[in-house]
């Protein structure tokens, strides 16, 4: 017969202590898993989104917890790969140890539902969009057609802004119409009087010319400004109060799409949003890069190492980053360089996954003086021992196809409003 010892309240649960041995009350899905999944995981789990099912109700949901349990022990899910230490990130999905614990104990306990009275207010959603009804959409006039098989070149897509007056855009999202075959996908921002993809037509897809798809690649490079960068897993852009991207008046949109076939014939027909500000912002964000495309990583190798280096030509306000690998990618790291401390490590994403590929959104946004000496870093496994290696024998060089490689570092900052791209790279005079 037990004895009574001690009674407490231990955060959610019940905690018996009962002759030394603890006995936790199961917790169910609405008074403690529901939470959890609405803060971490509703955001991809429901129903339009790129998660394959919903966790909006415990019907939904009950038939995964098993598979719940699994992905939150190896932190599969929710995808976050920045290593601890870094940040702190405004859009951070990891989950707490409390949390992992929460939904390991239900699944294990036999998943209870429990009272629906328990159930915190559903998430109010936005349906069709992750950002605010937009004051613009801009969708491909035409279905593209994508092969079961086979390899596509970059697509480049011209979508008529019809702007008269200037934009500020302080959210903005891109709509795959096919999530399946987008692989990502870049929307730049054309300003009127640029020659660049002269000979594209609005709305009908275009390829720029070269013998090879890494000559066609180079070939639609283009210093224009970057409105936003689509993956699958990644959140919108939206900015900070104060902050947004300009598209002057008369720009046009181009849509640069990397499509991969899935064995089924198919289309896309995507689609991008936009909210704008409603009063002058105080700060302009640019998307800026540094990436390396000329290395050979030689067959085999477990950890090569990959990096490229540049200074900041003026003051910025950095927001946050973007790695961009392939199939080999293995972490990539954003240092600064200080002559007088060495290497400063700003973020390490480590595990680097190619299916997840993540925007890091500082909660706390970094000043940059002139000056400054970043370098990014990446690392690569062209070994066996890489599950998702596709040739482990063959020498991989910089290309646009999934089987080849990239090392890209993109970044957001914030400068003065008045500062546009080309002059922030022109570097002030020394006095």
């Amino acid at each position: 017969m037990f004895s009574l010892c001690t009674l407490r309240l231990c955060e959610k649960f019940l905690v018996l202590l009962v002759c030394g041995s603890v006995l936790t009350a199961a917790p169910t899905f609405y008074r403690d898993v529901l939470p959890i999944l609405q803060n971490r995981c509703q955001e991809c789990h429901r129903p339009g989104e790129v998660a394959p099912m919903p966790f909006l109700t415990y019907r939904q949901t009950r038939p995964w917890a098993k598979a719940i349990r699994e992905a939150v022990l190896l932190k599969k899910m929710p995808p976050w790969f920045a290593e601890p230490g870094y940040g702190p990130f405004s859009n951070d999905r990891s989950l707490s140890q409390p949390e992992i614990d929460t939904l390991v104990h239900w699944t294990e306990s036999g998943a209870a539902e429990g009272s629906v009275k328990d159930s915190p207010p559903p998430r109010p959603w936005v349906t069709g969009w992750n950002i605010a009804k937009p004051d613009a959409v801009l969708t491909m006039p035409h279905p593209f057609p994508i092969p079961a098989t086979g390899q596509l070149d970059y697509q480049y897509i011209v979508l008529p802004g019809g702007f008269t007056e200037d934009k500020w855009v302080e959210a903005a999202e891109m709509r795959p119409g096919n999530r399946s075959v987008v692989h990502h996908a870049v929307v730049y921002i054309r300003e009127p009087g640029s020659t660049w993809l002269h000979d594209a037509k609005p709305g009908i897809p275009y390829v720029p010319p070269g013998r090879t798809s890494h000559d066609r690649l180079v070939a639609g490079i283009t210093p224009s400004e970057i409105l936003l960068v689509y993956s699958p897993g990644n959140v919108p852009e939206q900015w900070p109060p104060g902050l947004a991207k300009l598209i002057k008046a008369g720009s046009d949109l181009v849509l640069e799409t990397h499509y991969t076939p899935n064995g089924k014939a198919t289309v896309d027909r995507s689609t991008l949003g936009m909210v704008f500000a409603r009063t002058p912002p105080t700060q302009r964000v640019m998307t800026l890069q540094m990436g390396n495309d000329q290395f050979t990583i030689p067959p085999g190798h477990p950890h090569y190492a990959v990096s490229v280096r540049g200074t900041l030509p003026n003051d910025a306000l950095l927001l946050g980053y973007f790695p961009h690998m392939h199939l080999r990618g293995q972490s990539f790291e954003y240092n600064i360089v200080e002559p007088d401390r060495g290497r400063r490590t700003l973020l390490r994403v480590n595990p680097y996954n190619f299916y997840w590929q993540l925007f890091y959104r500082l909660a706390k946004p970094l000043p940059l003086k002139a000056g400054t000496d970043l370098e990014f870093l990446g690392y690569f496994d062209n070994s066996r021992r890489n599950p998702n290696n596709p040739d482990p024998d063959e020498a991989v060089r910089f290309g646009p196809q999934s089987w080849e490689e990239m090392m890209i570092g993109f970044f957001d900052v914030a400068v003065d409003p008045h500062m546009d791209k080309q002059a922030f790279f022109l570097r002030p005079t020394p006095q």
